[in-house]
């Protein structure tokens, strides 16, 4: 009896201390947990990565919260990849890199994030905050050299701090337009352990404010006042209504005041076309004509003319999220600041039950329009369906545009073969189009690709790259089969940065035209076949449909990518090519 006291009360003992040491090991983390708890507290449940000792601390961290580690071959991959999930999901990407080159090799992703105005938190790595200017290994300034190309760039001094960081830097891709931000941590910080007690968590949706702002509500009630006594209005839907998300109330307006709808950036995809307020090609037209113009979540910058291509006896609308875009580069008569789904809500609501004297010229107005849709469609069609060898670059563009399917998501990565594919390519739905944006940066499509396939697993993901942009990073297709994110691959392939080669030409001669602009005629298609996928090589314009079929077939059936390399005319530029427009 006594002996069997004595055990239980050396097994309550034992239990009590192994509780006891469970309990204290479980309140001890590290940085690299608090940056993965702070991570899940933001919704990220992917970052795109490649590997270095600064960092693995954070991969162990996320394995722990459930967090998915997708590696990379190179860091420029993994910054496009991150800025192509915050654009599918309308959530904060996220990229993390090693010191040194491990964090100049994403610069050019996240510079395009700026540009795109993408919500990305870039987290890097940085020798010991003991060593500091000792020269350690990959010791740069980082935080000084992401500064001007992020929203917000800083350095965590302590381990306490890690998570309360990460939710700073957060919060501020979200400030505004939205945008990057760089956080640096020391790796004797992110290594170290401390008590989760004297961490400083920040709860999920407890410390953000509303950002969805309407505006001024007398601006708000002028605005209506213009657009239902307007003539001849037109409205611009740019990338930020899609990156709001705020594109049904921007379509509930249209269709409420019967107004021409032209798209932009990730805008484009809003309305299907074919849509009755759907517009493609009377841009410059309608800007020209019209007495009311509304610029929705767009600069006035160089795809824009600055502002230049606005009539300037029209009345000008322009709504952004960003102070500073209001106005810049042209006078504005109305400059709304706010969320552009939450302001042409309010516009919307303050329109209903006004009586519109101006219906029967607006119908008339949009007939116009129309019908000079119809005819330039007309004079492009002969371009668009050319039977001529080399292919033009029109017949790819048609062709693509004709294969796309409902739920196909188009990616434009190069320079004048995409350019000229926005003649023809109309994505069937919102987000179903992906640009590098005003950076105008090459090699963002694998890094799209591979995002928008792990984003949405059932939508097919089509590339249309320049053969330039696939040979900066098309080795990162090896990591979007590994994942299982398999997409089709198109290459408009004329062996030449072909948009910089006309510029020489033109400039130089023919003598001095090629000069560092040529490349080697390259049959990507074994690429695809390297890395156990379908590739075909078209010389033929008949064969580029039944190419581009087979390749849908081979990426659903064996979960590797497809590569369609098209043989294209070296001598086809596009129209802003040939008038050096991206320059003036």
């Amino acid at each position: 009896m006594a002996n069997d006291t004595t055990e239980k009360a050396s097994n309550s003992r034992t239990a009590h201390d192994t509780l006891a040491r469970k309990s204290r090991e479980e309140t001890i983390v590290s940085g690299g947990h608090l940056v993965a708890k702070a991570l899940k507290c933001e919704g990220v449940d992917t970052i795109f990565t490649l590997c270095g000792g600064h960092i693995i601390d954070i991969y162990d961290g996320c394995i722990d919260e459930g967090i998915k580690v997708v590696d990379v071959r190179h860091e420029q991959v993994a910054a496009h990849a991150a800025d192509g999930y915050a654009r599918q999901t309308g959530r904060l990407g996220c990229v993390v890199t090693t010191a040194g080159p491990g964090c100049t090799n994403a610069v050019t992703g996240i510079a395009t994030a700026f540009r795109s105005e993408s919500p990305v938190l870039h987290i890097g790595g940085q020798a010991a905050s003991s060593q500091h200017r000792m020269g350690g290994l990959q010791d740069l300034p980082h935080v000084d050299m992401m500064r001007p190309i992020t929203k917000f760039s800083s350095t965590v001094a302590s381990t306490e701090r890690v998570a309360d960081m990460v939710a700073m830097a957060a919060r501020e891709c979200f400030t505004g337009a939205p945008g990057p931000s760089y956080l640096e941590i020391p790796r004797d910080v992110l290594d170290r352990e401390v008590p989760l007690e004297s961490a400083v968590l920040p709860d999920a949706g407890k410390y953000r404010a509303s950002i969805r702002s309407a505006g001024d509500p007398a601006d708000i009630e002028r605005l209506a006042d213009l657009l239902v006594h307007s003539e001849r209005p037109a409205i611009l839907l740019g990338t930020q209504v899609w990156t709001c998300r705020g594109h049904e109330e921007a379509l509930g307006l249209v269709r409420s005041l019967n107004l021409p709808a032209y798209f932009n950036g990730s805008g484009r995809g809003l309305l299907p076309p074919g849509d009755p307020h759907h517009f493609h090609r009377t841009r410059g037209d309608a800007f020209k004509k019209a007495d009311v113009i509304v610029i929705v979540g767009t600069p006035f910058d160089f795809r824009m003319g600055y502002g230049k291509r606005l009539s300037p006896q029209a009345t000008i609308v322009q709504i952004d999220l960003d102070y500073r875009t209001v106005g810049k580069n042209r006078d504005v008569d109305l400059g709304i600041v706010g969320d552009p789904g939450a302001v042409l809500q309010a516009v919307s609501d303050a329109v209903s039950g006004r009586s519109d004297n101006r219906s029967n010229t607006r119908t008339a107005w949009l007939d116009e329009l129309r019908a000079l849709e119809r005819s330039k469609t007309e004079r492009l069609m002969p371009m668009l369906t050319s039977d001529k060898t080399p292919i033009s670059p029109y017949r790819v563009a048609w062709e693509l545009n004709e294969f796309l399917g409902d739920d196909t998501i188009y990616i434009g990565d190069g320079g004048d073969v995409v350019t000229i594919s926005a003649q023809a390519v109309q994505p069937r739905r919102p987000g179903h189009w992906m640009d590098p944006g005003a950076l105008g940066s090459l090699g963002v499509g694998t890094g799209f690709a591979l995002a928008s396939k792990l984003v949405h697993p059932d939508k097919e993901i089509l590339c249309y790259y320049g053969d330039g942009s696939f040979g900066m990073t098309a080795f990162d297709m090896e990591t979007a089969n590994r994942f299982g994110a398999p997409y089709i691959a198109v290459i408009g392939n004329n062996s030449a940065m072909n948009q910089i080669r006309y510029g020489q030409i033109a400039k130089y001669g023919e003598n001095r035209g090629d000069i560092g602009n040529l490349l080697g005629d390259i049959p990507f298609s074994q690429f695809a076949q390297m890395l156990g996928g379908y590739g075909e090589e078209v010389h033929d314009p008949a064969e580029i449909a039944p190419a581009l079929k087979r390749a849908r077939a081979e990426v659903r059936g064996s979960g590797r990518s497809a590569v369609i390399n098209i043989w294209v005319d070296p001598d086809e530029y596009a129209p802003g090519t040939k008038n050096q427009t991206m320059y003036k």
